[in-house]
């Protein structure tokens, strides 16, 4: 028969190594010397069976008188003679002669005399009786071999260890059938539940104290140690049901942390064929074989996470059925937590690509605690990657994987690039952390230490060193610009293929709260379509109030940046947002209220020029109306805008007179801000704004109310005048439940009587009630009613 088995690529026999070669030819030899002795020892026993059958097999008495003559003559030898017999004796043996059994029967088998014989009893029945002994033969020494990697995933490897005499097998097969036809089934002990709780805590205690030496060994000598990682790295496949999961958990997470300790600050590459050929000391090669044993390791280490992702992904048992798939999800959300670490920790170290590839698709999870795992190690990565190596490669991963889904991803998937360091700010920053620290000597130290002569030359060595520095430095830096512009390039092909081909998806806030941060490094040529595009979105009426907020700040960053030099009127984004502040959650969540305080930020403080006064009052105007249905922490922020518009814009103090200022009446449902005679109005909010339950906001409402002055009575402290809306907006942020500022405990030194509460109650009412009458005397009632009257329909 031809041999229809497929030879094996050159390709893949350059990727299997010598070690593995051997392996499986020794396997192959080993199964083959199995068969072949199971396959004896089955036709032995199968021998005896038929044998032992064929002997008892009863025969007529007419045979056994049939003999031949020849024989009688020994029959007669060894007779005794009949009249040396006993009358009793002799019916005996008449008797039994009777019987064909007493005649027959092999007198060498070890069956009882008076077994009864079932009829039409076969050889198979017969064999079929033979005692079992596979689950009692004691355990044989395994020796755990490299595992084998195929289509199917890792496969095992172990060998029994081999017997110093092969010549006794016969001798040794004998013997066991002996012993399994004396062997006799004894049950085994039951167990109460508190003993098996206690003999798993013992087999869990001994492990745990496996890994810890093994983990101690090779952290205090990784030279010399690094083959006790296969030995650890080998308890990734335990056995026993009752600790598998623990254990395999335990062995994960020590060998992360292992891994994390000993890997080199260097990316180690293999070695030529020249290099391994040329003859090196003993500490460079003891060195080689210790990284050539590293990174072996380490593969093997983030194969098996792998696979056991991979297990869990497709509910796929292992043929030993250790481990049950209700666990296989817990053992997968501990291989993702490993992977992780790796990811953020060694960035510089091999296979961190591969790491990547893994991680990234496991942001688009089912399972949400795997998805938030994942997507929180990305952003560590971004924050702390300086050059921007590593997240170059993740920009790259993740475009792939939103184009090859067809942007049916999570929106956390591309929330990401939010944390992605690409500012113009932190180049410099950056270029000068990565620059290496050069120390030189002081005059003071050259004096004391140097001659004449040494302090020249070390002058000159300086100043070398100095220009050597400068250029690496630059280097750097116009490598990480490079970097920067290649993950910029990827991040905004993203987004602008969503917004061309998916509007519709859930993406589209996260693609425009991208564009807003990364709009100022966008090309001025695309400014014109993406204004465009931005307000076609708007006035399609399908996007939710935060989505079109988020619209309204990433056109003012554009037009705020590179965007400043065109002469453009983005006249449609204010009068959206004056129209969007009074659709505003005031309650739960009024996080909305952020991205509001940045879009004012950048439409009036940084376009103060480009501003008319008529819509800087109507905005003025109506966020104080907001400010009073906000929580406290939105009204600080807003009333932190305020003071800005009051003190950027002059003549703004005209809204804090009753006095009409022209023709015209204040119309507040109007959405236009140009025209709705904001001017003819006046800020009555801040006198109930002054009355709030909040410290801060009476503190800003007092003094808007004076004027916003920068000094003086009314003026605010250095803490509160000095800080952006959107910083004390999370400042005083009630998230947590509890009242922000907290509220001192006021504990009294003696016992207050009723007659005490009373009094000092009576002073509380009087005390407001003259607040409330001197308030009352500075507005008109007539002009009171009649600002409350405009002020209804909003």
């Amino acid at each position: 028969k031809k041999n229809t088995k497929r030879i094996p690529s050159f390709r893949k026999l350059l990727r299997t190594s010598q070690i593995k070669l051997d392996n499986k030819l020794k396997n192959r030899q080993y199964k083959q010397q199995s068969a072949v002795k199971k396959y004896r020892k089955e036709q032995k026993k199968l021998r005896e069976a038929i044998r032992d059958a064929i002997a008892s097999k009863p025969f007529p008495l007419e045979e056994s008188k049939k003999k031949k003559v020849d024989d009688k003559h020994e029959e007669e030898e060894d007779a005794l003679p009949l009249d040396m017999m006993d009358e009793d004796d002799l019916k005996l043996m008449e008797d039994l002669a009777q019987k064909a059994s007493f005649l027959t029967r092999d007198l060498s088998s070890n069956e009882p005399v008076h077994v009864k014989k079932r009829k039409h009893e076969s050889v198979i029945e017969k064999y079929e009786k033979v005692p079992r002994h596979m689950q009692t033969e004691p355990e044989k020494e395994l020796i755990h071999l490299l595992p084998i990697k195929d289509k199917s995933g890792i496969i095992p490897q172990t060998m029994e260890k081999p017997a110093l005499n092969t010549a006794q097998d016969e001798d040794e097969d004998t013997e066991e059938m002996e012993e399994a036809e004396d062997f006799n089934e004894e049950p085994l002990p039951v167990l109460s539940p508190e003993e098996m709780a206690a003999q798993r805590r013992q087999k869990l205690q001994e492990r745990k104290m496996h890994i810890a030496a093994l983990a101690s060994a090779i952290l205090s000598e990784p030279d010399n140690n690094i083959k006790k990682l296969k030995e650890l790295r080998a308890m990734l496949m335990e056995q026993d049901p009752n600790v598998a999961v623990i254990v395999r958990k335990l062995v994960m997470v020590s060998l992360m942390e292992v891994f994390k300790d000993i890997v080199p600050s260097y990316k180690i590459r293999p070695l030529t064929e020249a290099e391994k050929a040329t003859k090196v000391k003993k500490e460079t090669q003891k060195l080689r074989e210790f990284e050539e044993g590293l990174v072996s390791q380490y593969k093997f280490y983030l194969e098996n996470l792998e696979q056991t992702i991979k297990d869990w992904k497709q509910r796929k048992l292992k043929k030993s059925n250790v481990i049950s798939l209700k666990a296989y999800k817990g053992l997968a959300e501990i291989a993702v937590k490993c992977l992780c670490e790796l990811l953020v920790t060694l960035p510089h170290f091999n296979f961190h690509n591969n790491i990547i590839v893994l991680i990234v698709p496991l942001m688009n999870d089912a399972s949400k605690k795997i998805s938030e795992l994942c997507c929180e190690a990305v952003k560590k990565l971004f924050k702390q990657d300086k050059l921007g190596y590593a997240s170059l490669g993740v920009v790259k991963v993740i475009s792939g994987l939103v184009r090859g889904r067809n942007y049916d991803v999570r929106p956390e998937v591309l929330k990401v690039f939010l944390h992605l360091r690409i500012k113009e700010v932190e180049l410099q920053k950056d270029s000068e952390d990565i620059a290496p620290k050069k120390k030189f000597m002081t005059y003071k130290e050259k004096r004391k230490n140097l001659s004449r002569m040494q302090r020249k030359w070390k002058k000159a060595e300086e100043k070398l060193e100095r220009e050597l520095l400068e250029a690496e430095a630059s280097e750097s830096k116009e490598k990480k610009l490079k970097l920067h512009t290649e993950t910029l390039n990827i991040v905004f092909v993203t987004y602008f293929r969503i917004l061309k081909k998916a509007q519709k998806s859930p993406l589209l806030p996260a693609v425009l709260e991208g564009l807003a941060k990364f709009a100022h490094l966008i090309n001025v040529e695309f400014f014109d379509d993406l204004l465009i595009v931005l307000h076609s979105l708007i006035a399609s009426g399908g996007l939710s109030y935060r989505e079109s907020l988020h619209c309204v700040l990433s056109a003012f960053h554009i037009l705020s940046g590179q965007g400043d030099v065109l002469n453009i009127d983005p006249m449609k984004f204010y009068t959206h947002l004056y129209r969007t502040l009074f659709s505003l959650h005031a309650g739960r969540t009024n996080d909305d209220i952020g991205i509001v305080l940045q879009c004012l930020d950048v439409m009036f403080a940084k376009r103060r020029k480009q501003v008319s006064q008529q819509r800087a009052l109507a905005f003025l105007k109506r966020l104080s109306t907001l400010a009073l249905h906000v929580l406290p922490n939105s009204s600080v922020g807003i009333l932190a805008t305020n003071r800005v518009l009051m003190q950027t814009f002059p003549r703004m103090d005209l809204l804090l007179d009753n006095e009409s200022q022209g023709s015209g009446v204040y119309l507040p449902e109007l959405d236009e801000p140009e025209h709705c005679n904001a001017q003819n109005t006046a800020l009555w909010e801040l006198h109930l704004l002054q009355r709030h339950y909040h410290p801060i906001v009476r503190k800003f409402a007092a003094h808007l109310i004076a004027g916003a002055p920068t000094e003086g009575s009314g003026a605010l402290s250095l803490d509160l005048s000095q800080r952006p809306a959107t910083e004390l907006f999370e400042e005083y942020s009630m998230r947590g439940m509890t009242f922000n500022p907290p509220v001192a405990s006021v504990t009294p030194r003696r016992k207050d009587t009723f007659s005490q509460m009373d009094s000092f109650i009576d002073e509380e009412l009087n005390q407001q009630l003259q607040q409330h009458i001197s308030v009352t005397v500075v507005h008109k009632p007539l002009d009171f009613a009649k600002h409350l009257k405009e002020a209804s329909p909003s």
